[in-house]
């Protein structure tokens, strides 16, 4: 069962809450900018994020029946949907970026709700899964929307998207801090030392993904896909190998 949308409201609207949507839309704007002259769809609970796409030409959000919907934005015309997992209400590439927030965690059948969302994305689009981190605290914190549903790694995230026609190429992660009040306020240096030390204490994980552009044949007859974008959620790509040369530590 998903969290009510009045209880996502009220969480992003308390101290943990407000952190997690700074912390988050660092990653964003890292990765997209202001998303410019892009059709920009928030699946989920993604209402925190999406005002900050002020260079896209439109800006849809897109509810769960089972979570209910809220008036977005709240000046101006309405740009909410209610929607179903199975069946979003979008013509076949209506958009050119996809934000998934609270989507997958307590969904259904996440691969159906991930099928939907690709067969919306326009055929040079990106997504960004943002989900809760199985190994981090946030995901063990019950008066969290984090700690409710199923927390993914990586690796279950990377699966997804690929059985959905998609190809990874880029990650990150953030939310270092223990979900605990007193803690808070030590937000910023837990990001920095927990990136070095720590990287399996983070409670979130963002994952972007781009449809595979085309197949080149490399010698002896083995076919490759190569995504149409690279990587853009810094520090840490996708690709094994230059996780490898960055030295950076793998995690179930």
């Amino acid at each position: 069962m998903r969290r009510s949308i009045d209880e996502l409201r009220l969480f992003y609207g308390e101290p943990a809450g407000a952190l997690a949507r700074r912390l988050l839309a660092r990653r964003l704007e890292d990765a997209w900018g202001e998303a410019t002259n892009a059709d920009v769809l928030g699946l989920g609970y993604a209402t925190p994020w999406l005002d900050a796409f002020v260079g896209a030409r439109r800006v849809v959000a897109a509810m769960p029946g089972g979570q209910g919907v809220e008036l977005w934005p709240t000046v101006g015309r309405n740009r909410t949907t209610l929607v179903e997992d199975r069946r979003l209400p979008f013509a076949a590439g209506s958009f050119d970026r996809i934000l998934m927030v609270h989507a997958l965690e307590e969904a259904d059948d996440a691969r159906a709700l991930m099928m939907e969302a690709v067969r919306a994305l326009a055929p040079a689009g990106r997504v960004i899964l943002i989900a809760a981190a199985r190994g981090g605290l946030w995901s063990r914190a019950e008066n969290t929307p984090f700690g409710h549903g199923r927390p993914f790694t990586r690796r279950q995230l990377e699966q997804l998207v690929r059985e959905a026609g998609l190809e990874p190429t880029a990650w990150s992660q953030t939310l270092y801090v223990p979900p605990w009040g007193p803690l808070l306020p030590l937000a910023d240096g837990f990001e920095q030392v927990g990136r070095r030390i720590m990287p399996g204490a983070a409670g979130v994980l963002l994952l972007e993904a781009t449809r595979q552009a085309y197949a080149r044949i490399q010698p002896g007859g083995a076919v490759a896909t190569a995504p149409i974008l690279t990587p853009s959620l810094q520090p840490q790509p996708a690709s094994r190998a230059r996780r490898d040369l960055a030295g950076l530590c793998e995690r179930s």
